[in-house]
């Protein structure tokens, strides 16, 4: 099924809709009404009075988010008898990470004052459960996503994490621990240690990992010689009054780094919950104060956090339980699938001619792939089947018409076997009239988080009705009524058409009969007679191999080459081939 939402366009008459993939329909939802929902549900209940100070509201506090829940991978049908079944991955139960962005971007967030934020966290250390470990580890966990997500790894290696004497350096100590795992190398300056059995035990399972601890005194003069990102994780937002030695100059050290305008003379700096310094409601009074350049909020957003001007502003502790919601009135965007971190407010602009990623991968290597592109295939699939990434399966098909027009879409890999690549579409389809017109097509396949792409080019050819009909006849009910609904690529008056045929076919089978498929669907299978793996590697010096069908002693064979493609300056390509 195509993996595309209906386009509309508006006209005098009526609004007419491109009919392309039922399912949509109805269990699409938009990530955007978050906020009137968050809103419906507020209460007017006057809060109680501000109570006294908790373990945690000693010092900055961090916040966390619940552990995903675990995964599970059933199964779907292959096209064909003896086809290879795929797994299906993961479902999210949410609207696209892209929709859930921009959801977060556009939506008006809740700023908390100083005594909503204490009363907060001493609800929740106190009748909702939570324990000052269990806040800090999910802090700490927050902010090293949101690190993770902005400054990756191959670009941004070394991390300082200047840490306070209480829980906002608690959290850094925490962030420290995941960034080593997540693979930074990250060095930790903790001047004032709490010598709580908390803090302590932090400490030794940072030094467990031989994580080095800079004395303030110890460390260099120029920052941006030995680090890319320094984290702000001294004062939080329960701080009063003036910092005392060496925390004064080490605030003044951020200071003059935010000073030095170009970004790429200097390391990021990141502040935990509220840049150290500030006024957690007034912000940077006197215009002097350190300006990082993300800043990690807990829970939600301090009202000082308005005055952020830095380009990544992200928000962590995905735990918020409804009675905190209510009583409060906030509004919280969702997070994204099962990411402990979300960005709110305004994406940053950004040079689109700047964009680039270093890969980080391992080589892909003419001895070590199979000899048989497809067994190849299946062996990157199952990868990527096991690394849990979001439908494997997608794939760009690209088709031509008769005058070589060409057309790309989105649809999902139904069977795979050494006779080609299986996929079910409506046979009335732009899709489907190129391909009566012009038999060849090209799939392309993209797995990101692996820096994989696969390039698949042949010849395409209907599937014998039987094969299509036992497939349809293995999918939801649900799938094969919006099969005979929806008539891809055609123009109807408006969704409510839709769902109202959608409503008289499920009356029409409700007595659980057999759906009869229609004539009008069915399947496709492309016949490789090339295949392309392509692998990301760093300076742009990737990996592709190309296997390619020649006739060998009156047989067919399939051939490697090993191309690499080098990215120069000045947009310049150069392609290195060798023959094995």
């Amino acid at each position: 099924m195509m993996l595309a939402v209906a386009s509309r366009s508006r006209d005098k008459s009526a609004t007419t809709i491109l009919s392309l993939a039922m399912p949509f329909l109805l269990t699409t939802t938009t990530t955007a009404s978050f906020a009137t929902a968050t809103a419906a549900t507020t209460t007017t209940n006057p809060r109680p009075l501000l109570p006294s100070p908790s373990p945690r509201c000693q010092n900055p506090i961090p916040h966390l988010r619940l552990s995903p829940p675990a995964r599970r991978l059933p199964c779907f049908l292959a096209a064909a008898p003896g086809a290879r079944f795929l797994p299906f991955p993961p479902t999210r139960g949410m609207a696209s990470l892209a929709a859930t962005a921009a959801a977060a971007a556009a939506a008006e967030v809740t700023h908390l004052t100083q005594r909503d934020a204490a009363e907060i966290d001493e609800q929740l250390m106190g009748p909702l459960g939570f324990s000052v470990d269990q806040l800090m580890e999910l802090a700490g966990l927050s902010v090293a996503t949101a690190v993770a997500e902005v400054y990756k790894l191959s670009e941004h290696t070394r991390v300082l994490i200047i840490c306070g004497p209480g829980n906002n350096g608690g959290d850094g100590l925490v962030a420290a621990r995941h960034l080593y795992h997540f693979g930074y190398r990250t060095s930790v300056c903790y001047p004032k240690r709490t010598p709580k059995p908390l803090y302590s035990g932090l400490v030794t399972q940072l030094e467990s990992l031989s994580i080095p601890f800079i004395p303030a005194e110890d460390l260099p003069d120029d920052l941006s010689r030995e680090f890319d990102i320094v984290v702000d994780a001294m004062f939080g937002f329960s701080f009063h009054g003036t910092p005392r030695p060496p925390f004064d100059e080490l605030i003044q050290r951020l200071i003059s780094l935010s000073a030095i305008e170009s970004s790429d003379k200097r390391p990021a700096i990141v502040s935990v919950d509220i840049p150290s310094g500030w006024h957690v409601e007034e912000g940077d009074v006197d215009g002097g104060g350190i300006k990082p350049d993300m800043l990690v909020s807990l829970t939600a957003p301090k009202l000082c956090a308005k005055k952020f001007t830095g380009p990544h502003h992200f928000l962590g502790g995905r735990f918020v339980p409804p009675p905190i919601l209510n009583k409060y009135g906030l509004q919280l965007p969702p997070y994204p699938g099962t990411s402990m971190c979300v960005r709110i407010g305004k994406a940053p602009s950004v040079d689109i001619s700047s964009l680039r990623e270093n890969y980080i991968s391992p080589e892909l290597l003419e001895s070590q792939v199979m000899p048989d592109p497809f067994d190849q295939f299946v062996k990157w699939f199952d990868e990527a089947v096991t690394a849990g990434l979001r439908e494997p399966n997608a794939m760009a098909l690209t088709t031509a018409n008769k005058e070589g027009k060409p057309s790309s879409r989105m649809v999902l890999l139904k069977g795979v076997d050494k006779q080609g690549f299986v996929w079910y579409t409506n046979y009335g389809s732009q899709k489907a009239r190129d391909l009566s017109e012009n038999p060849n097509a090209a799939l392309l396949f993209y797995w990101n988080e692996m820096n994989r792409q696969v390039r698949v080019e042949g010849s395409v050819e209907k599937v014998p009705e039987e094969e299509s009909e036992k497939y349809f006849h293995s999918r939801p009910r649900g799938s094969q009524l919006g099969a005979i609904v929806s008539k891809q690529s055609t123009v109807i008056a408006g969704r409510e058409v839709l769902q109202q045929a959608y409503k008289e076919l499920e009356q029409k089978y409700s007595d659980g009969n057999l759906i009869p498929k229609p004539e009008y669907w069915g399947g496709y299978r492309l016949t490789p007679t090339l295949f392309e793996f392509w692998q990301g590697q760093q300076s742009r010096l990737h990996d592709r191999l190309q296997y390619s069908q020649r006739q060998v002693d009156g047989s067919t064979a399939w051939h490697i080459e090993s191309c690499k493609m080098y990215e120069v300056p000045h947009d310049v390509s150069i392609a290195i081939k060798s023959r094995i």
